[in-house]
Order: C-alpha cells, then sequence, then structure tokens
C-alpha cells in the first residue's frame, strides 16, 4: 500500500481520528494509502510506533442510541514513523515521493506558532510550521505536485494561521516569490474542526486489555464513540471519508459548527460543572446521573443554549449526542479538570448564549446567569485554577466588582447584577441544594 499521507502528530488524539479513517477507508476499499507520522517535538513516541510496526489497538467506547458499546479495532493505517531530530534526511525526502497528497496536522494549540529565529539549515527547525515550510521548500525544488493540509490543532482558523507562518518563514529564509507563488497555487491549507473525546492509553486497564489481546501493546489507545470533523473544501474524490462512513462535512465555512460545538458542548460543560463540583460531585458521570444535575444540564440546553443558536434539527440532535456523551461509563472526567481556567472558559463559552438570549428576548437566561454565581462562588473556595491574579481578585472582591471587570468578560456586566447577587447570596445562605431548587422551579 502506498505511503500518501505525511501525518505530524503521534499522539493518542491523530490515533483515535484521523488514522481510524484511514484504516476504514482502506478496509472498505474506498481508498490505497497509509500514513508516515513524524515526530513534530524532541521526545515522543516513534520508536515506540516504529517498534510496533505501526500497528495499534484502538477501542471505541461509549453510549450510541442508548446503547452501551465497546469496540476495538487493530489498526493498520501507518507504515511507519519519522523523527526529525534523528534522522533529519529522512524527513526531508518524504517530499521526494510522488504519491504523497496529504498532510495532517495535530501539534497542540501551542504548535501553530511563529518564532522567527529558525534557519532553514537547522536539522530540524523547531517550531512546526518551520519544519514545514523546509519540507514545502524541499518539495518545491523537486518540482512535484503540493498538498491538501488537513490541520487539526484546537485553535480558530488553524490552516489560515499555519498558512501565513509558512509564508513568513518563506520571506525570512529568502525562498523567493516562485515558492511563494507555489504555496498560493500548488496547495490547499484547509480550516478544520475536530470533535472526539480522547481518553488515551487506559493504563489502569491496560494489563488486563492487553492479556486480552494476547499481546503487548504500548500504543493501546482509548476514545468515545462519538466523532465529527468539519472540513473547509470538498476533497471527497480524492479523500472518501463520507464514502467510507465517516462523519465528515466537507463546507466552506467551519465557523457555524464551531459555534454549534463551543456553545452547546463546551458551554454545557462550563455552565454545569462548578456549580456540580460545589454541591460535592467529582465527574461528569456523577452529574448526569444526579437528578439535580442532570435536571440543570437539560434545561438549559432545551431552554436556554439551543433556542439561542436557532433550534434546528442539527443543534437538537448536537444536544442529545452531547448528553449520551456526557453519560459515557467509560469516561471518568473530572470536573476539576474542567474547571480549570474558567473565567476565560466562561466568557468564550458561556457569556456570548447569555448576551445573545437578552438581546433576543429582552431579558437574562436564568440558568446560565446562575451558572455565573456558581462561577464566583467557586472561585472563593480553595479549588480554583486560574492565573494568580485572577485567583487572589475573585477570592476578595465584590459580586459587583467582578462584573465590571471588562477585562475578564469584554464588556461591563454590571447589568447582571441583580440576578447574579441573589443567586450568589442564595448560595451563601442556604447552599447548592437550594440553588437547584431554584433552577428547576
Amino acid at each position: 500500500m502506498k505511503e500518501r499521507i505525511i501525518q505530524f502528530g503521534e499522539g493518542g488524539f491523530l490515533r483515535s481520528f484521523a488514522d481510524m479513517f484511514i484504516h476504514i477507508m482502506n478496509e472498505k476499499g474506498v481508498f490505497d494509502g497509509k500514513a508516515v507520522v513524524v515526530q513534530p517535538i524532541e521526545k515522543g513516541l516513534i520508536d515506540v510506533l516504529n517498534s510496533q510496526h505501526g500497528v495499534y489497538h484502538q477501542y471505541l467506547r461509549g453510549v450510541e442510541n442508548g446503547e452501551v458499546i465497546n469496540q476495538c479495532t487493530e489498526v493498520h493505517s501507518i507504515s511507519r514513523g519519522v523523527n526529525p531530530y534523528s534522522d533529519y534526511k529522512a524527513y526531508l525526502e518524504l517530499a521526494h515521493n510522488p504519491d504523497m497528497r496529504f498532510i495532517i496536522s495535530n501539534t497542540t494549540e501551542a504548535g501553530i506558532e511563529y518564532l522567527g529565529a529558525e534557519k532553514l539549515t537547522d536539522a530540524p527547525p523547531k517550531s512546526f510550521p518551520a519544519k514545514l515550510t523546509a519540507l514545502l521548500y524541499e518539495r518545491y525544488k523537486c518540482g512535484l505536485p503540493g498538498f491538501i493540509l488537513f490541520c487539526c490543532e484546537l485553535i480558530d482558523h488553524n490552516a489560515d494561521f499555519l498558512k501565513e507562518y509558512v509564508l513568513k518563514y518563506a520571506d525570512l529564509w529568502q525562498l523567493g516569490d516562485g515558492f511563494k507563488s507555489w504555496i498560493e497555487t500548488e496547495n490547499r491549507f484547509c480550516n478544520t474542526l475536530v470533535d472526539r473525546i480522547c481518553t488515551g492509553y487506559p493504563k489502569d486497564e491496560a494489563a488486563k486489555l492487553c492479556e486480552e489481546l494476547g499481546c503487548e501493546d504500548r500504543l493501546l489507545n482509548t476514545a468515545e464513540i462519538f466523532h465529527l470533523w468539519v472540513i473547509e473544501g470538498d476533497f471527497e474524490d480524492e479523500f472518501p471519508l463520507k464514502k467510507a462512513g465517516v462523519n465528515v462535512i466537507w463546507t466552506n465555512d467551519v465557523t457555524p459548527y464551531k459555534k454549534r460545538k463551543v456553545r452547546i458542548l463546551n458551554g454545557a460543560h462550563t455552565s454545569m460543572v462548578l456549580a456540580a463540583r460545589l454541591y460535592g460531585l467529582s465527574t461528569v458521570k456523577e452529574c448526569l446521573d444526579d437528578p439535580n444535575v442532570c435536571g440543570f444540564l437539560k434545561k438549559a440546553l432545551d431552554e436556554e443554549i439551543i433556542p439561542t443558536l436557532g433550534s434546528t434539527d442539527e443543534d437538537k440532535t448536537f444536544g442529545a449526542a452531547v448528553l449520551e456523551r456526557f453519560a459515557n461509563p467509560f469516561v471518568k472526567h473530572q470536573l476539576l479538570s474542567i474547571a480549570l481556567n474558567s473565567v476565560s472558559k466562561f466568557k468564550a463559552r458561556v457569556l456570548p448564549t447569555i448576551l445573545e438570549y437578552r438581546e433576543q428576548n429582552n431579558r437574562l437566561p436564568k440558568l446560565l446567569t446562575m451558572s455565573l454565581a456558581a462561577l464566583i462562588a467557586f472561585y472563593r473556595t480553595g479549588e480554583s485554577n486560574d492565573g494568580e491574579e485572577i485567583m487572589k481578585f475573585m477570592r476578595t472582591a465584590s459580586v459587583a466588582e467582578i462584573l465590571s471587570r471588562t477585562d475578564y468578560w469584554g464588556e461591563d456586566l454590571s447589568f447582571m447584577l441583580p440576578e447574579v447577587e441573589y443567586t450568589y447570596d442564595l448560595i451563601r445562605s442556604e447552599g447548592m441544594t437550594a440553588y437547584y431548587r431554584e433552577a428547576l422551579k
């Protein structure tokens, strides 16, 4: 089988996502290609990957249409791994293969950066965009066609930023107008939105699972059943994900899909978890099992979050899937993990819904507004985890002072003071049972 894909990143997410999809396309006979995986940072798993000849077991576990599913697939979509830190020549030689057509990346949110200090002669350059520029320049010098690039980093406009930085390195290294023109005309940088919770190497279960498999697998990987890949462009003819049954959406703009995910999935998380932690719960699964917390979640989704988006069938379907995903018995998602940096998360995930709901209905959404009071109460505890200045201020400031911090919220939220202060006082005086009684009445 031909090597047709260069993949930056060997972590659990891409192995549960893109590599799984490539395997499915190959198994169904609609694609004929494997990925060469490049280790994007100095320490990684390439040696382990090569020792297993690129083969690993992927468990997909969760609830789908009310049914608990636990599937295991032996994945054969990776041909080999390349470590540019130990064999830079082998890395550049990937550009010489005329069969290479796709580049897939997930180098974390911090991976797409412009440092501006590297040289073309570095072996390798430090940043991912600089490494990619060197590879693309090698390809250009060979006189070969460019690539279709699918960026999976969790930042807005991921491919746009990657392309911008590649062109900046082309200028920095004085690679010429011909190369820059080739970047623009021969390559397609595709923004994408990825959605699948990857729970990674199952440390607590690994020995038992390997015994059942009858082999040692140091790349054993777990993830939820649900998946969604939204890609700007349409390359179904060359990369037939949809034909293989993958939940892919080819589109001209990922923005509305990103908005739906952030408002429903992430917004539900952020508006639920801090009150639930004050209530004494520890995991998302416990939240779904508790009638008060689950009732709050469903009411917030059904009456405030989804209606503000428009209540389309797609919104409702996504919301129903979120509830199943949160109830996944295989995922122990800690509330305190989700609570990290809650001020900035609330601003990005919940506040836009509050503001749009207010504009549409001329009143504040009750439950989401209550969740802001719970956030303030949570930051009074010793469990908050945020920037030191934020935690210090939130511990001692009044509700009015907190709401007026435009640097926290992007605008002055003093108009929310009566409702937020009422709920905050209720939490302080009567506790979280009263909070949920008020929310659900």
